[in-house]
């Protein structure tokens, strides 16, 4: 009750520290471990599906959606065709809400695998009983484990703690995502997964994202490229060791004799030879990280990952040549499939860049030329100058030039760039790209840095003006024959979620999204050329975060056409891939949404339904910007109100919070804190404000019609639900209580106001009594936490008074500790 909280508040803001913080680790501690035994059961109830014989496969499930497909009269041979031609990366990023030590984390995996010894159903009571007892070891290790970063991670830091994920879950769960899709195949078309078939890939941002983030130097790109080949080289030791155990065999084909010479055992001795090359690998890798440009004198002893993957081919092919097809479908083809899909490097690095930081480079060029500067000139000048040395065969840069530190940095990372062997790179991408002169200034600093096989340019378009004009500038970039040349008839752009949202609201940024998407198909495929999108996707919903089927399947007709490309936050990393069961069902999901959006996209919304929609994103628009933007006290009530200013001096990222080292307002501040410091004191704002006024600007049956029709306007509804579920007025108005000034109290007051307003309205629409009650799972999930999430936000709302009265590290390091807890018990927060 509202009397029994008020209690528990004035008790806790009664007490010294030293005894609140005890209280608010006890539920912190608590909600880990409820995550832990969430996603445990996530698993059982995948087995529990895979277990009894003639029930309905789990939906969502290759085994389901291909057999749902089929029934519905799909061609088997388009089904099979289309699999086995999907195209999807996940790329993994650094982020600054993953506020959990990888000490903790590890202790967490070992916690998830003894719940899992527990479900042995014939383990003895003795076994059971040492299973406990270790379990309750770890609980109590993890108890007595400081929570705090006492130093704010580096980059490579973030990077190892990336790679994490590989080592201990993603190694063993895709050889059996591979099984799973071959199996699904099998039943539903009559053939299996071809050799050589990838449907997911992996990339990474950490140590290349350099938006915004001066610890990212062109050497630590170099090192993470080197960090992540390390543990793809330890990895597959490991497997050849086992292999060469294995294929203990004398028989062997003829051209498997060729390769081991005259060896007695031909298999053992091409694995030698493999093993030999990778445990090289390791040891110079060793050596080359001992200093900071290392990596700049490492040679890979692979020419390329067919180098290590034409051994294994010819030894699978070996054992079907010689009656041990069996033999060579275990063990030897997982391998063959990880390096398949891992290649010498787990994941292809992506170097991200403001495009801002190009044009002030070339500015710096230009003058050094005598040109003028390139900064201060119009988009037709620009691409004139731009196409016309990207035709050129002389050096642009004069040698003696001095260029500022920034400058140099850039020019620096596109060397660096030329340095790296190529297989380890991904994509270059431009944040904050607007025009074709920002893809083409990329193109021609590749080549003046001597890039040899040039990175692909993703111009990354955010926000709402960039996203209007994305599709008209992807037109004009693919109009100049040079440059649809040099795509080979493939482009990728990238769709921000993050700034759109903080500049117009979530309801308004998803609208102009979903147009964005539509423009840039059509300029793409007008011309001729492969259309892959990339999706910055976030954790919480306000950046484009939520369940992935539901946020594929509502993309705009012909958006995903077999290819996706989706950033993985950090924070989600161990939601989604934590435990092997985890990520298995993680991967299959990206695995059937993407094929679902592909061979069953939804129909094109009507045109009254577009004149709706645009009429109520307008709503959305006005009603958030007025107050974010235009309100003169704000941003004074949001420094206030939420933990923001604090959350900044923590060591939870490498990267700062705000761009160019901006102190106050809105626009500067990055959207990721802007989220997380809303989603700490529960009140989340982006991710609903202006989506009541958007409801009531519009008819409600026209809108439930949009409902039960539209699975655009359909996901963002339900995620606006989900969202307001999860938000809590009286946690937002005790953090009012205790740091507010009176003065501005009333702000808050009419942001909770708003927010019951919208949850009537929500309700409205879904024609719900109550907030997700068609969604009981996650319904149970977000009752059964919040009681243990809110004492921790009362604890946090007293620390930070305190500390703001009389700064110490002490204090600090408490609310440390509750920025854990709470993260922990709202799952998605940044």
């Amino acid at each position: 009750s509202t009397e029994d909280f008020d209690r528990l508040g004035a008790l806790l803001a009664s007490r010294p520290t030293e005894e609140t913080l005890p209280v608010a680790r006890a539920f912190a501690h608590f909600l880990n471990l409820a995550n832990i035994a969430e996603q445990h059961h996530r698993v059982r109830r995948r087995r529990d599906y895979e277990r009894e014989a003639g029930a309905d496969p789990q939906p969502g499930s290759c085994d389901e959606v291909f057999g749902r497909m089929i029934a519905g009269g799909l061609d088997p041979g388009r089904l099979h065709e289309t699999v086995t031609s999907l195209s999807i990366e996940l790329v993994i990023t650094a982020h600054p809400t993953e506020v959990v030590r990888r000490t903790l984390l590890q202790k967490y995996k070992r916690i998830a695998d003894l719940l899992a010894a527990l479900d042995h159903s014939d383990a003895t009571p003795a076994e059971r009983e040492e299973a406990v007892d270790a379990l309750r070891r770890e609980i109590t290790a993890a108890w007595e484990t400081d929570e705090v970063r006492h130093d704010r991670p580096t980059p490579l830091d973030e990077v190892k703690g990336g790679l994490v994920v590989f080592e201990q879950t993603l190694w063993e769960a895709l050889p059996r995502y591979f099984r799973v899709i071959d199996q699904a195949l099998r039943k539903h078309c009559g053939r299996p997964l071809p050799a050589g078939a990838v449907p997911i890939r992996f990339g990474s941002w950490i140590g290349g994202d350099r938006d915004g983030n001066p610890s990212v130097t062109p050497d630590v790109t170099g090192s993470a490229s080197l960090l992540s080949r390390w543990v793809a080289a330890d990895l597959y030791l490991g497997e050849i060791e086992a292999l060469r155990s294995e294929l203990s065999m004398s028989s062997g084909s003829e051209e498997l004799r060729r390769l081991a010479g005259d060896a007695r055992e031909p298999y053992r001795a091409v694995l030698k030879d493999v093993h030999a090359r990778l445990t090289s690998t390791r040891t110079t890798i060793e050596a080359a990280l001992g200093s900071a440009d290392g990596w700049r004198r490492w040679k890979s002893p692979f020419a390329d990952t067919n180098d290590l993957l034409a051994p294994l081919l010819a030894c699978h092919r070996s054992l079907h040549d010689t009656g041990n097809a069996m033999i060579a479908e275990g063990r030897l083809l997982d391998l063959i499939r990880r390096v398949q899909t891992f290649g010498l490097t787990l994941v292809r690095l992506d170097v991200r860049q403001d495009a801002a930081r190009h044009t002030a480079l070339l500015g710096a060029i230009t003058r050094e030329l005598g040109e003028g500067d390139y900064a201060e000139w119009d988009e037709g000048r620009r691409q004139e100058f731009l196409l016309r040395e990207l035709r050129s065969r002389r050096p642009l840069i004069p040698r003696d030039v001095r260029f500022e530190d920034d400058e140099h940095d850039v020019l620096g990372t596109f060397r660096a760039v030329a340095a790296i062997d190529r297989e380890s790179l991904g994509a270059y991408v431009i944040t904050m790209a607007s025009q074709p002169s920002d893809v083409l200034a990329v193109a021609l600093l590749q080549k003046e840095a001597g890039v040899g096989e040039p990175l692909r340019i993703v111009p990354l378009f955010e926000t709402i003006a960039d996203l209007r004009g994305a599709g008209q500038s992807m037109k004009r970039l693919l109009e100049i024959d040079w440059y649809r040349e040099e795509t080979g008839g493939r482009q990728e752009v990238m769709i921000g979620y993050s700034d759109s949202a903080k500049d117009s609201g979530r309801f308004a940024a998803a609208w102009e999204l979903y147009k964005a998407q539509e423009e840039i198909v059509a300029a793409v495929s007008g011309a001729g050329v492969e259309l892959t999108l990339f999706h910055g996707r976030g954790g919480s919903v306000g950046r484009g975060g939520g369940p992935t089927y539901l946020a594929i399947g509502s993309q705009p007709p012909g958006s995903v056409d077999g290819r996706l490309r989706v950033t993985v936050q950090g924070e989600m990393i161990q939601a989604e891939f934590g435990l092997a069961g985890i990520a298995l069902r993680t991967l299959e999901i990206y695995t059937t949404a993407t094929l679902d959006a592909t061979l069953a996209p939804p129909s094109p919304p009507r045109p009254e339904w577009r004149r709706t929609i645009e009429g109520m994103a307008e709503a959305a628009a006005r009603a958030y910007r007025s107050l974010v933007y235009e309100h003169p006290r704000f941003v004074e009530y949001f420094r206030k109100g939420t933990p923001e200013v604090e959350l900044g001096e923590l060591n939870i990222g490498s990267r700062p919070a705000r761009r160019g080292g901006a102190k106050s307002g809105v626009e500067s501040l990055r959207a990721i804190p802007w989220q997380f410091a809303w989603t700490q004191n529960r009140l989340l704002l982006p991710s609903w404000l202006g989506t009541g006024e958007a409801i009531a600007a519009a008819g409600e049956e026209t809108q439930r019609m949009m409902m039960a029709e539209w699975p655009f306007f359909r996901s963002t509804i339900e995620l606006t639900e989900m969202v307001l579920a999860k938000a809590e007025a009286k946690i937002a108005a005790y953090y009012d209580r205790v740091l507010v000034p009176p003065d501005l109290q009333p702000i808050g007051e009419s942001l909770r106001e708003r927010l019951l307003r919208t949850s009537e309205l929500v309700r409205r629409v879904t024609g719900h009594e109550r907030l997700l009650e068609s969604n009981r799972v996650l319904r149970r999930s977000i009752d059964v936490r919040n009681p243990y999430v809110d004492p921790i936000n009362l604890v946090q709302a007293e620390i930070l008074r305190r500390y703001r009265q009389r700064p110490d590290p002490t204090l600090r390091d408490a609310f440390v500790i509750t920025v854990n807890g709470i993260a922990a018990g709202m799952r998605n927060t940044g």
